[in-house]
């Protein structure tokens, strides 16, 4: 009798959508940055002779390496090349303060620190209080002073010799990147992502996008963050060409666009508006626009409807996710960004769950609310994080019974359409009734005179909290607090429009990745009081 041997599950490694790339087309441009192209197969081998240098140094199985740096070809290899030795890449922001950073990088504790040269000086300072790290720099010139390591050198010394190490990929759930959530109601969370997070998230993107082989791809965003960092993993499934800027500029992102033909770019609201308000924004070419992805913020229906009309023949998505979810929870398609028909009407919403992710909408005991209730979103599927470094306790609640808790609060329409109404600890409670800022912010964005909105609740001694708007009116024009609270009342429930308004001459207060920082709106409000700050 013969037994029919079953194949054996090939594990997951991030690292062969690289291998792959090179091996299908090796002689294509992968990365353009700063005028510089390289094709799939030099950046394969510049991946691995940077898993070399760091070998070299001493790094292990799981060992952290850290960059610190603008958006730039080394950034996107650093996606690679420290897991092709089984080690764990850690992005820094760098627009934190220097206190902020060691706190990230005591926290993962990496045996070395890529950074370019706007940032030496605080890669100085971290090595006096982190005396272990090993400082590689990108650019030659700061790499010659004493105890720095040139990347670009010793990169290049390895490639002409043929000296590289034997390649020991992690896989499956090892973690590839920790990311460092924002910190901006405590200290960072290191977010762990493993190969099978990224490669869930990778293969259900291009189909979700309708993205094809050999894109072109802009990288504006900071790829200390994944709304960014992704497009590496997809622009290298589809051998695409990643032309990277070193930070956003919206006259660079234009001219890149026309210049290199661009066909697929993620942004987040605050980008989009930037673009749509540039005095010259008609002059460039954009018609190869064919995809643009927009989330990591909520985005007005307003400001959509602005981009509909300026980008008609770009096919536009929504996308609402989060870093511990690798990012994709849910997508609007393009066919429901339109101003008129029947798909108008999900125009407000987020769009639905994508193939590889289930959702649902829970009250504060985890109970499953249908259709139409407000309630926490809770998500699960391969795409969700295997937890947060070095914080078991946390990483504990967030999954508690198999589901991540996202702290997001919205509810599913009866198609399965999902409608955020903000934050669950955003949500203000006036007078027994619970009201979610997001709906009150896209009445206000529909005002002719508002450029910026946020809502957030106050103290009130007899509601507890009331309905405070801040405001940043668009250039010239003009209105004041009783027509915006009338206009507000002319289309939601009176209890949930604002009781009161300030108006704000300078803009709104913004995090790493533009998000409006409503804890720092917040804090003059509640100053000494029970606080709505965490």
């Amino acid at each position: 009798m013969s037994v029919m041997n079953t194949p054996s599950r090939q594990p997951t490694s991030i690292c062969k959508l690289l291998i792959t790339a090179a091996e299908t087309w090796p002689d294509q441009s992968a990365i353009t940055f700063e005028g510089k192209t390289q094709s799939w197969r030099e950046t394969l081998n510049r991946c691995h002779a940077a898993a070399t240098l760091f070998k070299n140094i001493g790094v292990e199985k799981g060992d952290r390496i850290a960059f610190l740096g603008l958006n730039s070809n080394i950034c996107f290899e650093s996606y690679y090349s420290p897991a092709m030795i089984g080690a764990v890449l850690v992005p820094v922001n760098y627009r934190l303060s220097i206190t902020e950073m060691m706190e990230c990088i005591e926290d993962c504790a990496p045996k070395i620190l890529i950074v370019d040269s706007h940032f030496i000086s605080q890669a100085q300072e971290i090595r006096k209080q982190c005396k272990w790290i090993t400082i590689v720099a990108t650019n030659d010139k700061i790499a010659a002073e004493p105890d720095i390591i040139s990347y670009e050198k010793t990169v290049q010394q390895l490639i002409n010799q043929g000296k590289y190490c034997e390649l020991d990929p992690s896989q499956d759930d090892e973690t590839v990147i920790i990311f460092y959530t924002g910190g901006t109601t405590g200290r960072s969370k290191g977010v762990m992502l493993s190969n099978i997070n990224f490669q869930s998230n990778t293969d259900c993107a291009a189909p979700l996008y309708r993205m094809q082989e050999g894109w072109t791809f802009i990288i504006v965003g900071p790829l200390f963050h994944l709304a960014a960092g992704a497009r590496i993993f997809s622009c290298s499934a589809l051998g695409g060409h990643a032309v990277i800027l070193p930070k956003f500029d919206v006259q660079a992102m234009l001219q890149t666009i026309e210049n290199y033909q661009v066909n697929s770019a993620t942004l987040v609201p605050t980008m989009i508006q930037m673009m749509l308000d540039c005095p010259n924004f008609e002059e460039y070419d954009l018609s190869s626009l064919k995809m643009m992805a927009y989330g990591a913020a909520p985005m007005s229906v307003a400001l959509l409807r602005r981009a509909i009309k300026a980008l008609p023949e770009t096919e536009i998505f929504q996308t609402f996710g989060m870093t511990e979810a690798s990012p994709i929870l849910t997508s609007l398609d393009s066919k429901y960004h339109i101003l008129e028909g029947p798909n108008s009407s999900k125009l407000g919403s987020v769009g639905k769950a994508a193939n590889h992710v289930e959702l649902i909408i829970t009250d504060e005991s985890d109970k499953e609310l249908p259709a139409g209730e407000t309630g926490q979103i809770l998500a699960r599927g391969k795409n969700i994080m295997t937890g947060y470094w070095r914080l078991p306790e946390t990483t504990a609640e967030a999954l508690k019974g198999g589901w991540y808790h996202t702290g997001d609060a919205g509810y599913l329409d009866e198609e399965g359409f999902l409608f955020l109404e903000g934050r669950v600890k955003d949500m203000i409670v006036s007078g027994g009734e619970n009201i979610y800022p997001i709906e009150v912010e896209n009445v206000l964005a529909g005002h002719f005179a508002i450029k910026e909105c946020a809502v957030i609740g106050i103290p009130h001694e007899t509601w507890g909290e009331a309905v405070h708007a801040i405001i940043v009116l668009e250039e010239g024009l003009q209105t004041d607090e009783l027509e915006l609270i009338k206009f507000c009342r002319g289309q939601i429930a009176h209890y949930k429009c604002p009781v009161s308004i300030t108006f704000r001459n300078e803009p709104m207060p913004l995090s790493p990745i533009n998000k409006i920082l409503k804890t720092e709106l917040r804090k003059p409000f509640w100053e000494g009081r029970d606080s709505k700050l965490v």
